[in-house]
């Protein structure tokens, strides 16, 4: 079984909800990702997003792209990644955890290096899926085939403004788990979560047996309250990059601490004991 449909299996057997930290790959290089992994995956979370830096980002808002700037200046490239992915995964301590890989990873950087040979060659870096924000529907069949014949998932983001025809194809063709999009707009950090996400997360509920994750604006532990009701994870991108971009003026064993001291209280706030 791949080790999402593991872990969502696990997580709700136990009544929990997956707590899913996104850190870009490379800033302030690629030793320090596999550290703060390694930290969050001690300190709470579920499974963790690896972000495949790109000069030209979709949906990312200005913490993330300047994180992405930051590692295509140091020169980190796609098989950079894979071999600290490959490293990390098969790290015993890192494992211990159950705490899967999933890349984040814009289609121009699959589709350059080729379809199949990116599936093949994420998955012998330990990754267990992707998500490629910028892939349409419409246009995703066949990466989505190459990924199951792989058993590697393919996870389609459902937005506030997909067509409800729409998003119930996003959903079918979905493997791992739904992405949902909480706000219009790009990723950041948000005083409060829109209240028609209630909705949406209910409708798309009955559209699918996959689990729905929650990502773009979720930063705080008021936010993660106010999912775990209604979501099967929590997505928290930019406040971890926010604190790594620290890493610049600070030790990075300070910047580790609060990395950590941030997930820990999330995925306390999201699995409360």
């Amino acid at each position: 079984m791949n080790p999402i449909d593991t872990l969502f299996t696990r997580l709700r057997a136990q009544g929990r909800k997956a707590f899913m930290p996104f850190f870009a790959a490379g800033d302030p290089d690629l030793k320090a990702t596999a550290l703060l992994a390694r930290e969050v995956a001690a300190r709470g979370a579920s499974l963790i997003e690896i972000g495949f830096p790109y000069s030209d980002p979709l949906a990312d808002g200005p913490v993330i792209q300047a994180s992405y700037t930051r590692a295509l200046a140091k020169g980190v490239r796609v098989d950079d990644i894979f071999r600290m992915t490959r490293e990390l995964s098969a790290d015993r301590d890192f494992a211990a955890h159950g705490v899967p890989l999933v890349g984040m990873v814009a289609y121009s950087i699959v589709l350059r290096r080729g379809p199949d040979a990116f599936v093949r060659q994420a998955k012998e870096a330990g990754l267990s899926g992707a998500i490629v924000p910028d892939l349409p529907v419409e246009e995703a069949e066949g990466l989505s085939r190459l990924a199951a014949a792989s058993d590697f998932k393919l996870i389609h983001l459902v937005t506030p403004t997909t067509p409800r025809e729409r998003a119930v194809r996003i959903a079918k063709l979905s493997t791992g788990f739904v992405y949902c999009v909480s706000t219009t707009g790009i990723t950041g950090e948000r005083d409060r979560l829109p209240d028609e996400l209630l909705g949406q997360l209910d409708w798309l509920r009955r559209q699918t047996d996959l689990p729905l994750c929650v990502g773009f604006g979720v930063s705080r532990p008021e936010h993660v309250r106010a999912l775990r009701e209604v979501a099967d994870g929590v997505i928290v991108g930019s406040a971890f990059m926010r604190r790594v971009e620290a890493a610049g003026t600070k030790p990075f064993a300070d910047v580790a601490r609060d990395v950590g001291d941030l997930a820990e209280s999330l995925a306390g706030a999201l699995n409360p004991t």
